[in-house]
């Protein structure tokens, strides 16, 4: 994020033309930021991790960590027609993808209930499995509006991180932790 110096003359004005930028700051970080409470939220449920989830999350963190580049896209291209639809579609493809390898992560999880600490019950796990699936059709509608609106999609992408952030539950209890020794 920052002002050109072509617009230091109008400070004020180069801060408030700015606005892709803070859109896809706010989205890349809300997102992420989302994605690290989920995973939180089920790695504190594990006991330990077999090799299938340790590599699905290697992955995830691949994913994860090339999310600001879509949305950096997404920012530059916003205001230029001839590029934000494909810039906005990407961005959202990539949350798919995203979505997908979290969707992965809970099914190698749910196949291995051995992972799971023993504190943690069956419906507490479901529960937290239900909200990894990916929801093909809703990303699907979201392409399809960014195909159609795109502006509309993007910030849509930032609701869609906001209402994740909003949805993610916390521990209601303090963990007992042994420590060697």
């Amino acid at each position: 994020i920052r002002v050109p110096p072509a617009a230091f003359d109008n400070l004020w004005r180069g801060f408030v033309d700015e606005w892709p930028a803070y859109l896809g700051y706010a989205t890349s970080f809300v997102t992420i930021g989302g994605l690290w409470m989920l995973h939180h939220g089920v790695f504190r449920r594990l006991r330990w991790a077999n090799n299938a989830v340790i590599r699905i999350n290697l992955l995830l963190l691949m994913a994860v960590s090339f999310l600001p580049y879509p949305t950096r896209l997404v920012a530059e291209a916003i205001t230029d027609s001839n590029a934000e639809r494909a810039a906005v579609i990407i961005s959202g493809a990539w949350l798919l993808v995203i979505s997908l390898i979290f969707g992965a992560l809970g099914y190698a999880i749910s196949r291995d209930r051995e992972l799971l600490r023993p504190d943690v019950s069956a419906a507490e796990i479901d529960k937290l499995l239900r909200d990894l699936r990916p929801s093909i059709g809703f990303y699907v509608a979201v392409l399809v509006l960014a195909g159609r609106a795109p502006r509309v999609a993007a910030f849509g992408f930032l609701v869609i991180a906001v209402v994740a952030v909003l949805r993610a539950r916390g521990d209601t209890r303090t963990p007992e932790v042994s420590l060697p020794g």
